[in-house]
Formats: structure tokens, C-alpha cells, sequence
């Protein structure tokens, strides 16, 4: 296809998936109406998507996905993760699956990846021949990537899907909220202003294109010292717990820099699933918890206040 011959990523495509893009990049109305009603089909399956959004990149939006996904799963919970981080994406690393995506047929639907019984994922990682070698798309393409994998991925029943965004608030956004206008959005932000400053912008666009919004996390909440766990205010805390209650958004809850997120995450395993009562692993699974119970019971006029 001259799609194909003409893209700067088709060298490093291992299966039909950047075909697919392109082809779903430039459908007919009539056509998009079809993977509407797809994508439709597949959300009947779903009871709940959270989409976790940040104004910017660097603030472990991907870590706290994987492990608020994993600590849902480790729960009991059916789970899946939909990495639309599609020029960085990092979900299969941080679950330790290296293991490439194999489609026969073009046509053919697509099985997540999984990582353990309760808990899958799909990632443009998987479909990579070389992970080190750049995707080159524009939005029309990208938001083809992702309606491809809305409509294509068989997920089955899940109780819960999480979408871990790219940074900003460009295509994969729009894309995912005009697919699933009523997820769940969990902005994530770190304490400091110059982090706060871009999550700001992502709540007003979050505002103007009316999504729901659960509420906020602060990740990187000060420092754990691994040897007395004394708190150390390496990047400060409280910034996002404030900044959510003077928006009027739940603080959903803060997650500590620990060192052992560091060294699960080089190993491929989310922290909340390492033996050790680590004080991210305990945050981490509070905040699953929250957001389980915000989600599973239904809204009382007290959980509509930031900070609650």
C-alpha cells in the first residue's frame, strides 16, 4: 500500500498494526460508523475506564497506571491497560513483558497481551521489530492506532480498562474522550509548581471538553528514606492535595518516591506486587482502593468536593 511505502515507521512493523492505522486513519463515513459500533461493543464489556491524564511528561504517569492497574488485579479485579502513549510507550516494560504481538491475518481481532490471570494489556510496543527505533505519526494516523485497538482488541469482560495517555493535551486525548465519553479521568501531577503549572492546563481542557474527572494523585510526594523512613521533602508535598481542593476534584491520594519503585520498575514488576511492605506499594494500593470503592458505590453528595 502507498500508505505503507510512504510512512517513516513502516520498516519497524512487525505485524499489519501500522497498515491498519493508516487504513483506519481514512475511512468512510460509513465505515467509521462500523468501528463506532464496534468500539460500542467492546465497551459493553467494560463496567468502568479510567483515563490517566497529565499536562506534561515526567511525572510517572505510566508507573502509577501500571500499578493503580495491578494493584486492581492483585484485588480480584479484572483488568486491562491500553498504553496510548504511542511515541513513548513503556507499559510492557514496566510489566516485564518483552514478548512481541503476532497477527496472522490482517483482518484478524487482536488478544491483548497478558500478564497474569487478572490483568492484560496492548502497547504499540509489542508490534515493534526494534523498541529503540522511533514511531513517526501524525494525529490523523494516531488516532487511527486507537480506535484500531478500542474496536480490534478482544477484551473480553473486564471490570476495570485503564488508558495511560501521552503527555499534553493533543489527538490521543480527543481520540479516547469522543470514544469513551464518560471514563474516568485520573489526572496524575508531582508537587512542584513547574509540574502543577501544565496539570492545570490539563484539568481546564478536561473542563472544556466536559469528561468526568475522579480525581487528582501526586506522585513523587516527598521521599522515603529507605533506611530510618523518615520523610524528606526532595520535590516537596502537598502541591497537588492543594491544587485539588481549590479546584473543587478529590484528592485521590499521594505516592512517596521510594527507591523500590525504581528497582521494580528495572526489573519489570509494578511495586504494589513485590513482597515487601514497601510506603509506595501501601500508597499505591490505597489509592487502587479508593478509586475501586469511588467507582463500585454509588456517589453520595460528600464525595463531590476536592480534598474529600
Amino acid at each position: 500500500m502507498s500508505a505503507c511505502n510512504n510512512c517513516s515507521s513502516s520498516s519497524n512493523c512487525s505485524t499489519q498494526t501500522c497498515r491498519s492505522a493508516a487504513k483506519s486513519a481514512n475511512l468512510s463515513p460509513a465505515a467509521l460508523t462500523m468501528q463506532d459500533l464496534a468500539i460500542a461493543a467492546t465497551l459493553r464489556h467494560i463496567r468502568h475506564v479510567i483515563f490517566v491524564v497529565s499536562g506534561k511528561g515526567g511525572v510517572g504517569k505510566s508507573s502509577v497506571s501500571v500499578n493503580i492497574a495491578a494493584a486492581l488485579a492483585a484485588m480480584g479485579h479484572k483488568t486491562g491497560i491500553l498504553d496510548t502513549d504511542l511515541h513513548g510507550p513503556s507499559v510492557a516494560g514496566l510489566l516485564g513483558v518483552r514478548d512481541r504481538m503476532r497477527i496472522e491475518h490482517e483482518n484478524e481481532r487482536i488478544s491483548p497481551m497478558r500478564h497474569s490471570e487478572n490483568l492484560s494489556f496492548i502497547s504499540i510496543d509489542s508490534f515493534l521489530k526494534n523498541r529503540d527505533s522511533a514511531v513517526i505519526w501524525r494525529g490523523p494516523k494516531k488516532a487511527g492506532a486507537i480506535r484500531q485497538f478500542l474496536a480490534d482488541v478482544k477484551w473480553g469482560e473486564l471490570d476495570f480498562l485503564l488508558i495511560d495517555s501521552s503527555p499534553g493535551t493533543g489527538d490521543e486525548h480527543l481520540t479516547v474522550l469522543k470514544a469513551i465519553p464518560d471514563a474516568q479521568c485520573v489526572v496524575v501531577t508531582t508537587p512542584q509548581e513547574v509540574s502543577l503549572a501544565d496539570v492545570r492546563k490539563a484539568l481546564s481542557f478536561l473542563e472544556k471538553v466536559d469528561a468526568d474527572i475522579l480525581g487528582l494523585v501526586e506522585n513523587m510526594s516527598g521521599l522515603t528514606c529507605p533506611q530510618c523512613g523518615a520523610r524528606i521533602e526532595l520535590f516537596k508535598q502537598g502541591g497537588g492535595e492543594a491544587l485539588a481542593r481549590a479546584r473543587g476534584i478529590r484528592f485521590l491520594g499521594a505516592i512517596p518516591l521510594d527507591p523500590a519503585t525504581v528497582v521494580a520498575a528495572d526489573r519489570g514488576e509494578p511495586v504494589v506486587l513485590l513482597p515487601e511492605d514497601t510506603p509506595a506499594k501501601k500508597s499505591f494500593m490505597a489509592v487502587a482502593r479508593r478509586i475501586a470503592d469511588l467507582l463500585e458505590t454509588p456517589a453520595q453528595p460528600s464525595e463531590t468536593g476536592g480534598g474529600v
